[in-house]
């Protein structure tokens, strides 16, 4: 099986496979309680994300035997606000908007300042987690970053995303996002690795092959 990695443009498949991935995890079910409505919803958001992605960052996605397997979403910050954000999410999410309003605010009082390319979304589709593919997906944006020595930060939306991610050189930041009465969620930062150079894991970087998703 030939797995490739390439840039994409089509910011509504990016969005599909990252709402049908997150679809299910503790921060959508915080947003959206009722069920029916998580999926229709976080499809309107993660593509109105990934196509702001496609004029302030990059989009990469994963194939296995030419079939899109999974996605990753970095932007390049300090990067601008989505133009017209609030009413288009008060526009498809409705009562639940406010909810958003308050994850959003959240991230943008701990987001840092410096200069660093930000992975806001990775996702793999049901079925291909368990084959280092969500590692490759990161290795090939923190190459680029690595040579231009860029740091990199995310939010990991679990206790087993940020096991991985420490994996990757990740580490934690002084303080944790906290949803009022749901779940945490752990802002990291990575330095850039030199190659060769050994994180605190013991495991030099280029060598590590953990699984996302």
């Amino acid at each position: 099986m030939t797995v490739e990695i390439t840039r994409m443009t089509d910011a509504d498949a990016a969005g599909e496979i990252i709402a049908d991935r997150f679809s299910r995890d503790a921060i959508t079910r915080w947003l959206v309680p009722p069920e029916r409505d998580r999926l229709p919803i976080q499809r309107r958001f993660f593509t109105m994300h990934t196509a702001h992605a496609l004029d302030h960052g990059d989009i990469y996605g994963v194939h296995e035997s030419g079939e899109l397997a999974g996605v990753a979403v970095w932007f390049t910050a300090p990067f601008p606000e989505l133009p017209g954000q609030d009413e288009a999410i008060a526009s498809f999410a409705g009562e639940h908007a406010e909810r958003y309003a308050v994850l959003g605010g959240l991230m943008d009082k701990l987001h840092p300042q410096d200069p660093h390319h930000y992975l806001a979304f990775i996702a793999l589709r049901d079925g291909r987690t368990g084959r280092g593919l969500g590692s490759l997906l990161l290795e090939e944006h923190h190459r680029r970053l690595d040579a231009e020595g860029m740091p990199a930060y995310l939010e990991a939306s679990s206790e087993a995303s940020r096991r991985l991610y420490l994996r990757h050189g990740y580490v934690d930041m002084p303080e944790l996002l906290r949803l009022p009465d749901g779940p945490v969620m752990y802002p990291m930062w990575r330095a850039p690795i030199s190659r060769g150079s050994v994180p605190a894991d013991g495991h030099a970087q280029e060598n590590g092959r953990d699984t996302l998703g």
